[in-house]
């Protein structure tokens, strides 16, 4: 009795399963999503790019130091 019933429950979830995406389904496409952090990111990446051109090292102008 039980494995009877547990054959109709496996048959009906596979025919959902294999129905739930036909190729004549309809489609719907995403709507637009508008940027939210976009103005935070260009100030963060603005900071940081003027944060990193003040803690940069200065080039040694006397050339590379050899370890000889």
């Amino acid at each position: 009795m039980e494995q009877s019933t547990g054959f109709v429950f496996a048959v009906d979830a596979v025919t959902r399963h294999v129905n739930s995406a036909r190729p004549d389904a309809p489609v719907r496409p995403d709507p637009p999503r508008t940027p939210r952090l976009a103005g935070a990111r260009q100030f963060a990446a603005a900071a940081l790019h003027r944060l990193a051109d003040q803690i940069q090292p200065t080039p040694c102008k006397e050339g590379p130091l050899l370890n000889a």
